[in-house]
Parts: structure tokens; sequence; C-alpha cells
């Protein structure tokens, strides 16, 4: 059901045909416990899914309010009900549809480039909830500022994006099909992960690019300081019922949200009901960033199985992109004389 070239069609209209519920709670049901595994530790095992419309940060005409009202949901909601009619797929991706349908929904306008849209069948339902960011720290619900350095680095990067494409590495890691990156926010696309556990490791596969990490739990430090890895060197512990994943070591071919080999990234996964799962993160990298920030994801249990993330079989894809790129160099040449 989850795959990426195989995704069951699922009807979005059941989410609204049901009654408008409060925000979910943040904290664990009153008289539950997290499930053990043999050896004592909380049993993180199972496919999660992370599928909520929550944005990355907070619209700024909400100011410091982490939550919306029922009325302001039902709003976003029912402009979602509308956009999905049409058979779009923008309300999967970024936070153009949240902040568009909470402040002016007739707006809104697809992000279609001209070589069609991700429709529908390729999406799994959304969850919705009144939280405005997924962001808790800083408290505006939004990202800090961003040194200049990373600024222009960025607008290099945007630039070099509506050139033609030399040779494969002028395109994305995630356009070659070699990693989506971590922490990975996609929410609603092959946005699952398995996870794994033993008494001294916890294994966690990511749908997308069929990521897996091996991640030890028996105290050993991180590997030294001169070897990099693209998802970098993991190694976790238990506090009390949470596992807290520390990650160094990113390779500088990395990239998330302009962040490479300064990364330094702290994971926390705890479950606070029997099919719900926090998974907060805390991201650390000055040469970007000018403080840490941290955001909350709130995973939902399914039983259903990861199967193959393909991504483009044989790269074809990327065989047209280049085919495509020359051919434009063709043309031009041939203009300029």
């Amino acid at each position: 059901m989850h795959s990426g070239h195989s995704r069951t069609v699922v009807l979005l209209i059941a989410v609204f045909a049901v009654a408008l519920a409060p925000a979910a709670a943040l904290g664990q049901p009153s008289g539950w416990t997290a499930p053990r595994t043999p050896d004592g530790a909380p049993d993180l095992q199972g496919v999660w899914g992370n599928n909520a419309v929550t944005p990355l940060e907070r619209p700024e005409s909400l100011g410091e309010r982490a939550t919306l009202s029922n009325e302001e949901l039902a709003q976003v909601q029912e402009t979602a009900e509308e956009l999905f009619a049409l058979d779009a797929g923008d309300a999967a991706f970024g936070d153009q549809f949240f902040n568009t349908a909470l402040t002016a929904p007739e707006t809104f306008t697809s992000s279609d480039g001209g070589t069609g849209n991700y429709n529908q069948f390729w999406l799994v339902e959304r969850d919705f909830n009144n939280r405005t960011s997924l962001i808790t720290d800083p408290p505006n619900g939004r990202l800090p500022e961003v040194t200049p350095a990373a600024e222009a680095a960025a607008e290099a990067a945007r630039a070099r994006r509506g050139q033609p494409a030399a040779w494969t590495e002028d395109r994305g890691l995630s356009e070659r099909c070699i990693t989506f990156g971590m922490p990975n926010l996609l929410a609603g696309y092959n946005s699952y992960y398995h996870i794994f556990q033993t008494a001294d490791h916890i294994v966690i596969e990511q749908e997308l690019i069929h990521t897996t990490r091996i991640i030890p739990l028996d105290g050993r430090p991180h590997i030294d300081a001169d070897i990099d890895q693209w998802h970098g060197n993991s190694v976790g512990r238990w506090e009390g019922d949470t596992l807290v994943v520390e990650t160094k070591n990113f390779s500088p071919k990395s990239n998330f949200r302009g962040s490479s080999d300064g990364l330094h990234l702290v994971e926390r996964f705890t479950r606070v009901g029997p099919d719900d799962m926090h998974y907060e993160f805390t991201v650390n990298d000055p040469s970007v960033w000018n403080a840490p920030w941290t955001a909350l994801l709130e995973w939902t249990r399914t039983e259903d199985a990861i199967f193959e993330y393909a991504c483009h079989e044989g790269n074809i894809g990327m065989e047209g992109i280049l085919t495509g790129a020359r051919a434009d160099d063709a043309k031009a040449a041939g203009a300029g004389r």
C-alpha cells in the first residue's frame, strides 16, 4: 500500500465526513503504559507513518499561537476537500497549502510547473489536528534566522536549479535516487518507517529510497570525526521511556535545508499511546542557523507493510533529464550561429 509505484487509492472524503475532533493530546492516555520488550525496554517496533498536514513553520499571521480554533481547523479541512476534489497534489507538499487555506483560500494556485503534478493516487489520507507548526522551539514556531553565508549558498543553489544539467551531479540527491536526507519531513508520500529492535540495537528503515539506519545502544562512541556518511553516524541511548539518538559525521555532500557536515542531530522517539509515537528532533548547525531549533512530528502506527520504493527504475528519469538538457544546448548553439 505504501509503495511509490503501487499505492492504493484512499478517498480523503472520509476525513471530512466525520465530526470535527479536538486537537490530539500531546500526552499519554490515562492509565496507558508503553509495552516492553523481553529485555525491559519500551517496545517501539512496527510500522509508523508521518501523514500530518501540519506545516513545518507557523504562518506569521498567527504569532505565538500554537493551536488553531476548531473553526479555523474546519476552514483548513474545507479548503483541503475542495483541492483534493480537483485531484491536485499540492496539499501533500510544503507549507503553501496550509498557509493559504487559513489566510486566503480563494487565492490558492497550483504549483504545477507544466509537466504535471502528483495527483491523489500517489498519496495517502492526511491527519488533521489543531497544531499550527511542527516547530516547537523557537516559541514562534518558525525557523531561526539563517547566517549570511547560508543565505548566499541558498541563493546560489536556486540559481543553479534554473540551469540545464551538464551532468548527473547538477541534479538533487533525491532526484538521483540517492537519498531524501534526514531528518525527513515529507508527509503523505512514502512517509513510513519500520522499526526493529533488539537489546543492543535499533534499526529504522525509511520507505523513501529504502534507507536503513542501524543504531547501536551499547554505549559505544561515535566513529572518528574524519569519517563521514550520507546519513551521519548515529548512536542511541535510553532516557526513561524515550529513545535518544545522536547523529554526527554527516557527509559534506549531504543536505538538510542547507546544512551538511556541520549538522548535529538529536532525535527522540517516545510511544505516547497504543498507536501513537512522538518523533522529536533538534538540529544545530551554527554555520546555517543562529540558534538550534526543535520540531515534533506525531507518528501513527499501521498494520500495513512497507513495500519497495523503486524511485525510477534504471534511472530512466535521469536519462530523460540529461537528454532534454543536451537538446536545449543544441538549440541554443543553433540560435547562436
